[in-house]
Parts: C-alpha cells; structure tokens; sequence
C-alpha cells in the first residue's frame, strides 16, 4: 500500500503589521496572477487618464525649469537660448520618437532595460542587466536627494527664511525626503492627486512669468539689441555661435529627464476596455501622448525661459552666491511681480521640486520588483510596496547625508544616469527597428544613439564623479543581489507544474502502489544506460526485483534563471522503461516541485533514489549556484525541508 499523507497543519495566521506592509506583494505595474510560490495574485491595475499619470511623471520633468535656465547660462552665456534650441531639437527630433518606440515594444513598464533583457541570456544577460539597474538607481535616487535639497536651497533663500533657516539645508532635506516616503507608504492614488496639483499650479505661475518676462522685453527693446550687440562681439558669426551651442549642448542634458520614468510608470496608464496584457493598444496610445503632450509643453518652456532670463537678469546674478544662482525663474518672479508673488511662486517651486522625486519613487517601484525578486536577487517582501519604499527613503537618506545635500555635487550623477538610460533605449529601439526590416527607422535611430553617446562620453569625461557614482549604485546592487540570490539557493522557485496526459498516466499508475522514482542524469538513453541504473538503484537502497520504478530527466535550460513553470512529460523507451522529463534552470528544485505535486495530486509520500555525487562538495555547490547542477540529492532534500517543514508529510529522499 502506499504511504498517505497526514492532513497539513494550518499556517498561523499573519500579524496585522505584516498584512498592512505586503498588502499587494507585486511590483507596481505587474499584470494580475500568480508570480513566484509566495505571491499572490493580485487584481489588475484599473489605470488612470494619461494626463494624470503625465502629472506625475511631470514634476520631474517641469520641475527642472527651477534650475535648468540658470544652467544654461552658466553653460552657454549669452549663447543660452540658442543652446536650449539644440537641445529642444534633440528633445523632439531624438529622444521623443526614442520613448515612443519603447512605449510600443515593451508597454508593460520594463522599458528600454526590458527590450535589451531579451537580447541576451544567462549569467551574461544578467549581469547587464544590473549595470543598468544601477544606472536607473542613480538616476532615480539622485533625482529623489537632489530635488528635495534643490527644495531646500530655494527654500532657505527666501528672503522672509533666510536667517531662520540658515545651515540647516541637510535636515530640511531629511524632512522632504522623508515626507516624500510617507506619501508612497499612504497609498500610490495619494501621490498621483498631489502631482496634478503641484504640476497644474506650477505651470501656471511659470506660464505667467513667462509672459510677464516677454511683456517686459518687448517694451525695453535695447535688451535685445544690446544681446545681439554682445553675441556678434563675442562670437562673430552664426555659424560660430552654433559651433559652441552645439559643444556646450552635453552640459545641458538634465533637460532630457523625465522620459524614462514616463515609459516605467506605463502600466499605470488607463487603456481602451478591450486591450489585453499581450497587446495594450490603448495603454500604448495613451503613453505616446502622454510622451508627446509632456515634451511639448517643456519645449516651449525651455526656450522661453532661457530666453528671459539671459535678456533680462545680469549675467553676474548666475554665478554662484548671485541672486539668480539655481533659480533664475524665482529671480524674475520677485523683480518683476514683487514679493507676495514671488514668495507664492516660491512655495510652488519648492512642492514641486521636493515632490519631483515622486515619479522617481514610482519608476523605481516599477522597475527594481520586476527584475529582482525574478532573479532570486532580492527578499519575497521586495515584491510588496511598503517594504520597498522605506528601504528606497533610508537610501536617499544616506545619499543626502554623504553629499551635504549638495545640488551641484550630486548634478553629474544625475546628467549620467539619465544619459545612460536615453543611450540604452536609443540603442534598443535601433536593434529593434533592424529586426523588424525598417531600414529607414534604423538609419535614424542609429545616428540618435550616436548623438546620446557622444553626449554620455562628453558628460563622463567633464564630469567623471557621476560614474564613480554611478558604479557604487552598480556594485550595491550586484553585491546585494548576489547574496540574496546565495540566501535563496534552497528555496522552491517552481510557479507551477503541469504533467501532460501520459505523465499524468505515470503518476496515477504508481499511486496505487508506492511512488518511486530514479533520478537520471540522461546520456546515451539506451537500453544498457536504464537496465545498470536500475540495478545500481536496487543493489545501494536493497530493494526487492518486484518493485518498479520511474526515471525522472532533467535537462537544464538557463541556470540563470530563478523563478520559471515546470512541464512535465511522459515517455515510454525501450518498451519498458517509463521515462518523466523536465525542462528547468535548476534539477534540485524542478525534482522537489515534482515530488511536492505528485504527493498533493495522490495524497501518497512519494519516494525519489539518487546517487551521491562524486566530487569536491563545495565545487558541486557552486556548479548548482550557477549552472543548475551539481550537488543534486543533499540540495533536494534541503529545497524539500524548507518547502515542507513537516517531516511526516515531506516526500522522501534516498541515497546510496
């Protein structure tokens, strides 16, 4: 008779502190169903109007014209609109047709890291995979400490705070940041509602200075004779001028943020009811006009606020300790519209630059959880919200106090992750053109990859700290990463198993006696190969000739992978010997998935035979780590032991 299972034990039930903190154990974005052998499934994300979800990627975005027309003056001079005109050609001719494709090719917020994921495979695949993880970490975690201390500066700068709030920018920044945490652990719809606010009224009061500011050189008409006067002095033709706009054009790339958050919060995009997950057409339609509407609207800020700001504020007012220094707008705001509404412009200024960081956060909670946890590089507890959003807050925490919450020390990370970013998607949009045949779109997308490479070396070699930066962000990921995946090693990573008809035959068959199985490492697959194996089996364990037995094959796909569904199928070779094959990244834990299933599908303890490995253990175990196999039987029994911790229920392991 067979040996049946003891009715499971129910689990304790879970502490109210850890329901509320891996309330939806997903990552934000993820499609509805089950991923993992923890994860529940989740219901589908209804989505909100594209130009809310624009919102939110916006106050990163619009929130750069707190500090990118002084930039541009600092970079250009008096050559400053026409350098924020090359980089408004570049916005709109490069990077936005760039994110439009993305958009198509991997609408579910993967991005241009999903579409280069599938060009490569294995331990390779992965590995650059997390560089750029570490790039798109630098990026968006330097936007997060950066804004919120950009916040501070303008908020201590006030000239009602000044003296209140004088050496003290690192705590204020500790408190935005913090602040900004408490709105994502709250609820996700919160942060959305708060950035149509913040975004609405902050483009607003712009479009008003903006306005002002152009009503003011209209009517002071020297203002642009004497520019003009200046620039045929200082750089003598057009051509020239175009020259060093095009050189000085690289320091100017901060103006190129905010495209790759607008492609990872896409799932958060409302579609059309009839889109599916394989093909969201409306979602697609939507982010293309989200893109579209979003780089519009800046373009024609940029020019216009780099326009009055050179015309209107003395070029000493930019340098560093001048009125204007990293908030020309609010300069202009309070000259010419005095101070009440200088200070409300402030205050927007300041909101929208502390919460600039929100797009950030979202684009972080949609991208780390969809690559890590199916990696095994990260906890079960990095598929929820909560968990995730402290550890992101007590890393800007720490960013900001290593940097002082200094802006410009942190500027040449921020320049180089968002550049890394815009030259991974320019070249996988070029790679995806080519296999589709578009020839044109190719040739097109292959100049603007070298136009943003030519920008990232240029930003590398001026500005190397970013890189240094950005590699600490690559080695933590790496080095947390591989840890996890090294704590993870024995854990049941099999999200399903499915037995075809005639496995299905198998396992009925050997529920009415005992379940045993012979676990095969397939070679020749002759009849000598099965007939020794048998008769090895039978001499280590002394089991009876009339026993019979089912050989289990496992042949291992990618042992990079970590989380993947079991197929398993039934043969019958020689005309004797049953045969259950299986495709895995891993044979320890596909054989324990099997085990686990045929027992819950017979209510039998099954019984699985081994030999023991020859070989040095340790080198066996870093064979099973990273190629799938290797210490088979002891890492069997071990994935079992944790999967099942009641032994009277756990199948059983033998081996000779």
């Amino acid at each position: 008779m067979a040996l049946t299972q003891p009715p499971p034990q129910p689990p304790p039930p879970p502490s109210r502190l850890r329901t509320w903190m891996l309330e939806g154990a997903s990552d934000m974005g993820r499609p509805g169903g089950i991923e993992g052998p923890h994860a529940a499934p989740q219901p589908p994300d209804r989505g909100r109007r594209w130009y809310r979800v624009m919102c939110l990627t916006g106050v990163d975005y619009f929130s750069t014209l707190g500090y990118q027309p002084g930039i541009a003056a600092l970079a250009a001079g008096l050559l400053s609109p026409l350098a924020t005109v090359v980089l408004v050609v570049v916005t709109l001719a490069g990077a936005l047709p760039v994110y439009r494709r993305v958009a198509e090719e991997s609408p579910h917020g993967a991005g241009s890291i999903g579409m280069l994921e599938r060009l490569l495979s294995f331990w390779q695949g992965k590995l650059f995979v997390l560089t750029l993880l570490g790039f798109a970490a630098t990026d968006f975690l330097i936007t997060i400490t950066l804004s919120a201390a950009d916040a501070s500066t303008h908020l201590i700068e006030n000239p009602h705070l000044t003296g209140a709030l004088e050496d003290r920018q690192v705590l204020i920044t500790l408190i935005l940041v913090a602040l900004l945490g408490a709105v994502f652990l709250k609820g996700f719809q919160e942060a959305v509602g708060i950035a149509v606010v913040l975004v609405g009224v902050y483009l607003a009061l712009n479009a008003v200075v903006v306005v002002t500011g152009l009503a003011h050189v209209a009517t002071e008409g020297h203002v642009v004779t004497d520019w003009t006067t200046a620039l045929t002095a200082e750089h003598g033709n057009v051509l020239a001028m175009v020259g060093v706009a095009l050189i000085v054009f690289p320091k100017l790339a901060l103006g190129l943020s905010g495209f790759e958050t607008g492609v990872a919060v896409m799932p958060h995009v409302k579609g059309d009811p009839g889109d599916t997950e394989d093909r969201p057409a409306g979602r697609i339609r939507d982010t293309k006009k989200l893109l579209t509407t979003a780089a519009l609207i800046m373009s024609c800020f940029l020019i216009t606020t780099s326009f009055i700001t050179t015309l209107l504020i003395p070029e000493k007012e930019f340098e560093p300790g001048g009125a204007a220094n990293g908030r020309a707008l609010a300069y202009l705001a309070h000259e010419y519209l005095g101070n009440a509404f200088g200070t409300v412009y402030d205050v927007s200024t300041i909101a929208i630059l502390w919460f600039a960081g929100a797009s950030a956060m979202a684009g972080l909670l949609n991208l780390m959880p969809r690559y890590l946890p199916r990696y095994g590089m990260a906890p079960h507890w990095a598929r929820a919200v909560r968990p995730m959003v402290i550890v992101f807050t007590l890393i800007a925490f720490l960013v900001t106090w290593i940097f002082d919450a200094d802006v410009d020390a942190q500027g040449g990370a921020y320049a180089t992750g968002v550049l890394v970013l815009i030259s991974s998607a320019a070249i996988a949009v070029t790679i995806a053109a080519h296999k589709a045949g578009q020839r044109r779109r190719r040739a097109g997308f292959a100049v603007i990859s070298v136009v943003f490479l030519y920008t990232t070396v240029v930003n590398v070699v001026e500005r190397p700290e970013g890189v240094k930066i950005g590699a600490c962000f690559i080695a933590g990921i790496m080095l947390v990463s591989f840890l996890s995946r090294l704590a993870r090693a024995f854990e049941l990573r099999v999200t399903s198993v499915t037995l075809d008809p005639l496995a299905q035959r198998f396992v009925r068959d050997m529920a009415s006696r005992k379940i045993r199985l012979i676990a095969n490492q397939p070679d020749a697959r002759d009849l000598a190969e099965y007939r020794a194996k048998i008769e090895q089996i039978r001499q280590d364990n002394d089991i009876p000739g009339q026993e019979d037995f089912v050989f289990v094959e496992v042949t291992v796909l990618d042992p990079s992978e970590f989380e993947a569904g079991l197929t398993v199928r039934g043969e019958v070779l020689h005309g004797r010997y049953r045969v259950l094959t299986l495709e895995s990244s891993s044979v320890p834990n596909a054989l324990a998935a099997l085990l686990l299933h045929i027992r819950d599908s017979t209510h039998c303890i099954p019984h699985i035979y081994f030999e023991w490995t020859e070989g040095n253990p340790f080198a066996n175990f870093l064979r099973f780590f990273l190629f799938g196999h290797g210490e088979v039987a002891p890492v069997t029994r071990e994935v079992l032991r944790k999967a099942e911790p009641d032994r009277a229920r756990r199948p059983r392991v033998h081996t000779g």
